[in-house]
This record gives structure tokens, sequence and C-alpha cells, in this order.
């Protein structure tokens, strides 16, 4: 077995990240009424049974309506609204207490100058919005694995560059990623023993396809593109190129977690 799979089986445990998110379904109502039909209930159940419930935070609920009416009369609607939703969710198996906000605000304005479509735009205001709010994604802690470059490494360790991630179909490294890398490149100054190749990946492409299209280059090459963008970048900051090398691994070598894991680039150790 090769031996990032005999990594991947020794899976250990799972720590937090830092960053938290939300998700968010809207359910539309017909005008002036505040229930909804069987379609939109069942739509909304598999909406909220689909997350993951071990990652669910918490539950905000929120009603609104169009502009038409008087002020106190659509802040009633909305709040008969969301207080429907509610009560779906929970006769459905929601728990409660994870519901933190039940809240209608009333009607939605639509600048003076907007009159084409018209009415479509005030039906996508009859709404409620159904907030999940999600703990931080989880960390991978692996043997043989590492979030940081170490003193003392093995050929073969790799490095999880966990604020290296990208968005769909970009190479792009954002600021977080850069101050990531800006932090390696000072300790592979340190250990100038270290060469190490720069591995990039990719998510969510069909089976017979084994690297995705980069959205700016319009070139299958996305794993390659991430993994050359990392490449440049050290450099940038004074890493011996003679120590690096690139490769794009496309959706070969996906962890098994969330989407967002494998839009990733790695580091292996080759030489120490």
């Amino acid at each position: 077995m090769p031996r990032f799979l005999q990594i991947l089986a020794l899976l250990l445990f799972f720590n937090v990240l830092h960053a938290q998110e939300e998700i968010v379904r809207s359910v539309y109502f017909e005008f002036d009424k505040f229930n909804v039909d069987d379609t939109q209930q069942k739509d909304l159940l598999k909406f909220v049974q689909a997350t993951d419930s071990t990652r669910i935070e918490s539950v905000q609920i929120f009603g609104y309506t169009d502009d038409i009416g008087k002020d106190d009369y659509n802040f009633k609607l909305s709040t008969k609204r969301a207080n429907t939703i509610k009560d779906h969710l929970i006769s459905n198996g929601i728990k409660s207490k994870i519901i933190v906000t039940i809240e209608g605000k009333g009607r939605i304005l639509i600048d003076d100058d907007i009159v084409e479509n018209l009415p479509e735009k005030r039906s996508k205001n009859r709404r409620v919005d159904v907030v999940i709010n999600l703990k931080p994604l989880p960390k991978l802690i692996m043997p043989g694995v590492y979030s940081t470059v170490q003193k003392n490494h093995v050929i073969g360790d790799r490095i999880l560059l966990e604020d290296v991630l990208f968005e769909k179909g970009s190479s792009k490294l954002t600021t977080k990623a850069k101050n990531d890398l800006d932090k390696m490149a000072l300790l592979f100054q340190r250990y100038k023993n270290l060469e190490f190749e720069i591995q990039g990946h990719v998510c969510c492409t069909p089976s017979y396809y084994k690297e995705a299209i980069d959205k700016d280059t319009k070139k299958r090459q996305l794993s390659t593109n991430r993994a050359q963008a990392v490449y440049k970048y050290l450099s940038f900051r004074r890493v011996d190129k003679k120590r690096m090398t690139f490769k794009g691994y496309g959706n070969t070598r996906p962890l098994g977690r969330e989407p967002e894991y494998d839009r990733r680039v790695e580091i292996v150790i080759t030489k120490i």
C-alpha cells in the first residue's frame, strides 16, 4: 500500500480551524400568506438533513415580506412566516435549542427606480431565510503529516498547508495563504538541508477527468497551477529554486473530508 494511503488509514482525530461558515436556504410564500406548500417543506427538510449535523452550531430564522402594505401588518406577517418554518423544523426532529433566532423583519423595500420585473422581485422578498451556522472545519492530524516545517523531518513527511486552500477553479493565492507561506519561507531558510516537492490538488471533478480547468487560463491544469503558484511565491520569498519541484496530482489523492481540503497544496520532503 502506498505510504500516502497508509497515512490516511492511520487518521487519528480532528482539531478545529478558526473560520466559521454559514449556509442559507430561502423558502418563498404566496402574497399575504404564511403557509408553505408540501414541496417546499420537503425541500427545506432535505436541505437541513443533508448538512453535516456534527457541524451545526445554531440555526437562525428570518422572515420577510414584500413592500406592499403597512409596516405593522408586514412585521406581523413576516413573524408568522418565521414561526411557520420554525414549527415545521421542530416537528420534523430539529432540536429547538439550536434555533437561536426567530425574527420577523417586516418588508423589504424596493428602490424607486426599479420597475423591470417588479412582480418577480417582490415575490423573492416574500420569504423566510434559514441560516445554518456551522462549526469550523476540522483540521486533519495524522502521523507523518505536519502543519508547518519541522527541524527533524524524515523523507516522505508531508506538510499540509492549512491556510493554503483555494477557491473553486482558482489557482490564485489568497492573502491568508501568502501569510502562511511567508512563515514557511522563513523556516525553509532556517533549515537549508530540506528539499521538497510541492504538490497541487483539486476536488469535485468527474472520475473520468483527473484534472480540473483553471478558470483564469481556461486550461485543464488547475492542480499544477496551484503547485506552481506556491513554488513561485516561495522563490519570491528567497527559497532556493534548486530545493523545490512542483507537480499537480489532480483529483487522485482526496483526503475523504470536506471538498475545501482537496483544493489544497501539500509539501512532501524529498531530501534531508
